[in-house]
């Protein structure tokens, strides 16, 4: 038999009872409450700040982990999220008038939404969490039913009464406004009671119904004066391009082509 000395050394000293490993690399795990008003999203740039400061060696890396690490995964797909719900909204809207400019004018109405969503939520100082994005994006499939209402009546009297655009959007305003009113309305008080909760689970539905009152209420005010303006200027656009290519290349818009003498 060899004896163990001949091979090895050994002392008493301090070990671990156990090694964590994260994946195929041992990982220590360094754990961080919040101040109370303090956002995890300025936690995490403190933490990443840090970590440059410190420069740990090459051999050594630092990432998020539980609660935080869900909360970077999220704010990397935001922008995406948002995006892709747009782009489908305008598609279908696309598709629905059978316009590549009309859905451009419905759409108009999310950045007054999206700013009122915000302004309410830092008014009572609640941070933009990933169920107040929840709301802005449930904004984005209300808010634009103010537009649709006008868009699709002043779109039909075109259609049916020769109206101008001037005359179709205000006659659109003005027989659409209490549909309007009164939807808007409901939306706002069916958000009320998630904007007031209380008690168990009421602080995950709060930010949730204030994105959505706020975004309701400013862009109310907003939607109703903005709205034919856009309207008007992207229906004067699309005219002038239809005319703009009509002389490009006569007679294949239903426009026979012009003569020298015309």
């Amino acid at each position: 038999m060899v004896p163990l000395a001949a091979l090895s050394h050994y002392n008493a000293g301090n070990a671990p009872l156990s090694v964590n490993h994260q994946g195929l690399f041992v990982a220590s795990t360094i754990s961080f409450n919040l101040l109370p008003g303090a956002a995890l999203g300025d936690a995490a740039t403190e933490i990443d700040n840090a970590v440059k400061q410190i420069r740990m060696p090459a051999s050594v890396h630092g990432s998020l982990a539980g609660t935080a690490e869900v909360f970077a995964e999220s704010l990397a797909y935001e922008p995406v999220l948002i995006v892709a719900a747009i782009a489908a909204v305008y598609i279908l809207l696309g598709v629905l008038y059978e316009s590549y400019i009309h859905p451009i004018t419905i759409l108009s109405t999310l950045p007054s939404a999206g700013v009122g969503a915000i302004l309410a939520l830092m008014l009572f100082h609640t941070e933009f969490s990933i169920i107040a994005l929840i709301g802005v994006i449930l904004l984005i499939g209300i808010v634009k039913k103010n537009a649709i209402l006008m868009i699709d009546f002043a779109i039909e009297a075109k259609r049916t009464q020769n109206l101008s655009s001037y005359d179709a959007i205000f006659q659109a305003c003005s027989l659409r406004f209490r549909p309007i009113m009164m939807t808007t309305t409901a939306a706002i008080l069916g958000a009320m009671p998630l904007a007031v909760s209380f008690g168990n689970g009421g602080e995950i539905r709060r930010p949730l119904g204030i994105s959505i009152v706020g975004g309701l209420l400013i862009s109310q005010l907003l939607t109703l004066y903005t709205t034919p303006v856009v309207y008007l200027y992207l229906d004067r656009l699309g005219q002038w391009s239809l005319r703009t290519r009509g002389r490009l290349l006569p007679g294949l818009f239903g426009e026979p082509p012009m003569t020298p003498a015309e």
